[in-house]
């Protein structure tokens, strides 16, 4: 799913200079014969219709860029909720779409109105007190467009998950080289540093090994607290949920975390029930001895090339 299609979503000013603008050119451009009263009625019938028009198409078409909650990927609801506001979200998506209907109300109400009055000053009188109520409608909820354009650029930096592609997601503590790993498979150029949470949102990339392509889902560092995960932790856990075809758990054996921690999270993330395969990075900063006895406790790859061919190997195709 892909959520750089989000449009920017502008303050209640812009949405209301810009229909109003589009207004008057609009009935500036018409050129009418007949009757004086029946030219300011078309003239005023024609500035209505594009308000209108204009916030229909300017604001509905953030309600229209928006996914509808409800209906998002499992991984991507959750996701959501555990990034934003849920319940404001929806309550601000809500907003648009009353303004907007309410904006077609005021529409037939004083269309109704000018239609019927035979007065010219009548019509202008009827026109301002439309755009006062279309502009006062618009500003009720001056607060919601601007949490909209938040959520907006939050929602940006959700990663792209092909659901259609078999998917192995990679799991470890903060710092024990999963970025470095999705590197050396893909050839992605991530953010990697020397300190923990360098990864603050799922990276994700692709290779292929004969006619399978896998994507491949760089987690944020997880740690084995569940009850006390951040939002960057929440991530990698709702990653292995919903999104793992096969799971490539990093050990490191320089043990920035101990090795007893290490195996505890293993535990958890086999609960999952997930194919899991053991890689082991860092074997150039440790003794050959510690690397044998890693090898040996968990039957932990230490090759790119052959992780790749037991990656699809043990990975299921999508139907």
């Amino acid at each position: 799913m892909n959520f750089q299609t989000l449009m920017k979503v502008e303050d209640s000013d812009f949405f209301i200079d810009l229909a109003f603008r589009n207004a008057k050119t609009t009935a500036s451009m018409l050129k009418l014969k007949g009757p004086e009263l029946e030219k300011t009625r078309t003239k005023e019938l024609k500035r209505i219709e594009t308000i209108k028009q204009s916030i229909n198409k300017s604001v509905g078409n953030i309600i229209r860029s928006f996914p509808n909650l409800e209906d998002l990927p499992e991984f991507y609801y959750e996701l959501v909720k555990i990034s934003l506001d849920y319940v404001k979200l929806k309550k601000s998506l809500g907003a648009v779409n009353w303004v907007v209907n309410k904006v077609n109300d005021f529409s037939i109400q004083y269309r109704s109105k000018i239609i019927k009055t035979q007065s010219a000053s009548k019509m202008r009188e009827l026109r301002g007190q439309y755009y006062g109520r279309v502009a006062s409608a618009l500003k009720q909820i001056k607060s919601e467009f601007a949490f909209l354009e938040y959520s907006r650029r939050i929602m940006k930096r959700f990663p792209t998950v092909k659901t259609s592609v078999p998917s192995v997601v990679v799991i470890g503590f903060p710092n024990v080289g999963k970025t470095t790993l999705l590197f050396k498979l893909t050839g992605s150029k991530p953010e990697i540093n020397t300190y923990a949470f360098t990864t603050k949102t799922i990276n994700v990339s692709y290779f292929t090994e004969g006619k399978e392509k896998i994507q491949v889902l760089d987690t944020p560092g997880s740690l084995n607290r569940f009850e006390k995960m951040n939002d960057i932790e929440k991530q990698a856990d709702l990653a292995l949920k919903h999104c793992s075809d096969l799971i490539v758990y990093v050990l490191d054996p320089t043990e920035e975390y101990s090795l007893k921690d290490q195996k505890k999270l293993l535990l958890r993330v086999k609960k999952t029930g997930r194919p899991i395969i053991t890689f082991l990075t860092k074997t150039d900063l440790v003794e050959k001895k510690i690397v044998k006895d890693y090898v040996s406790k968990f039957s932990t790859l230490t090759d790119i090339d052959e992780l790749k061919k037991q990656i699809v190997k043990k990975i299921k195709p999508k139907e």
